[in-house]
C-alpha cells in the first residue's frame, strides 16, 4: 500500500487486502455543528497521538445519527496531511487485526482503525483480537495505531438480566461485579477515552438545519416549520435527520 498518497482504506475480509479509498468524504470538522465538546476531546487526543505523546483509545457512543461517525471522517480529512492514516474494519473481520497491525507498525504513519457501529451479541468471538491490539496481548501495542470505534452501546457486548447473578454489594458498598459482567465490561474499559452522544433539543436541531442551508436567502421561520415537520415525520431531531431534510429540500424551499 502507497501509504504517501493513501490516505484511507477498507479491510476487505473475503481477498484479505486493503483496498485504497479514492474518494473521500469531504466533511469537515467546522461542518459538525452541535458537538463541541466531544470535538474538543478527540481533536486533543488525536493531535498527542500525531505528535507521539500518550494518547488513548476512542469509543464514541450513543444515539444514532448524532455524528459519532462523521466526527473521524473530519478528523481524516484535518489532520492528513500531518500523517494520519484511517483503515477502516468490519467487526466480523477484526480477527484479522493482528495482522494488519503487523504490516503497518513499522510505516512512518500514524493509523486510525475505524470500526464503526461495533457491538457484539453473546457467542461471538471477535472481540477477543480487538482486546489484544487494545491492551491485551504479550506484545506491546504498536505506536502508531489506535482504535477508534462507534457504537450504540458504552459497553459494547450484549448484556442480560442474568448476567447480574454472582453480583454482590460489599458492606462498605462496593460493587464487586460476576465473572460474566466483567468479561463484557472489560473490552469497553481498554477505551482510554469515552464520548458520550445524545440527540439534542429541539434549537440544536435547528442549528444544524441553518448550517446546511446557509446560503439561503428565504423565509427562515417556513424553513425551520418544514425542518420540525420533516423531524416528526421520521420521529428523530438528529444531525442524521437534518442533513436527510436538506438533501430532499435543497432548492425546493
Amino acid at each position: 500500500m502507497d501509504w504517501q498518497n493513501t490516505y484511507a482504506s477498507i479491510y476487505r475480509a473475503r481477498k484479505e487486502r486493503l483496498k485504497p479509498v479514492i474518494y473521500l468524504d469531504k466533511i469537515s470538522l467546522v461542518d459538525l455543528v452541535g458537538i463541541e465538546k466531544q470535538k474538543e476531546a478527540i481533536i486533543e487526543n488525536t493531535k498527542r497521538f500525531l505528535e507521539d505523546l500518550p494518547s488513548n483509545n476512542v469509543l464514541l457512543w450513543g444515539a444514532r445519527g448524532t455524528g459519532k461517525s462523521s466526527l473521524i471522517k473530519a478528523l481524516l480529512n484535518e489532520y492528513k496531511d500531518e500523517g494520519l492514516r484511517v483503515i477502516e474494519m468490519d467487526r466480523d473481520d477484526l480477527d484479522d487485526l493482528i495482522e494488519i497491525s503487523d504490516q503497518i507498525r513499522e510505516e512512518p504513519y500514524k493509523f486510525i482503525i475505524f470500526c464503526d457501529d461495533l457491538s457484539f451479541e453473546e457467542g461471538e468471538k471477535g472481540y477477543k483480537g480487538l482486546k489484544r491490539i487494545l491492551e491485551g496481548s504479550i506484545e506491546a501495542p504498536a505506536s502508531n495505531i489506535k482504535i477508534y470505534a462507534t457504537s450504540n452501546r458504552r459497553h459494547l457486548i450484549t448484556e442480560y438480566q442474568r448476567d447480574n447473578i454472582g453480583t454482590v454489594v460489599s458492606n462498605n458498598g462496593e460493587i464487586h461485579y460476576s465473572d460474566s459482567v466483567e468479561e463484557k465490561i472489560s473490552l469497553s474499559d481498554r477505551f482510554g477515552l469515552w464520548l458520550s452522544f445524545y440527540h439534542g433539543t429541539q434549537n440544536d436541531y435547528l442549528k444544524v438545519i441553518d448550517s446546511y442551508f446557509k446560503e439561503y436567502q428565504g423565509d427562515k421561520e417556513n424553513l425551520h416549520k418544514l425542518a420540525l415537520q420533516f423531524s416528526q415525520s421520521r420521529a428523530c431531531k438528529s444531525a442524521r435527520t437534518a442533513k436527510q431534510f436538506y438533501n430532499t429540500f435543497y432548492k425546493k424551499v
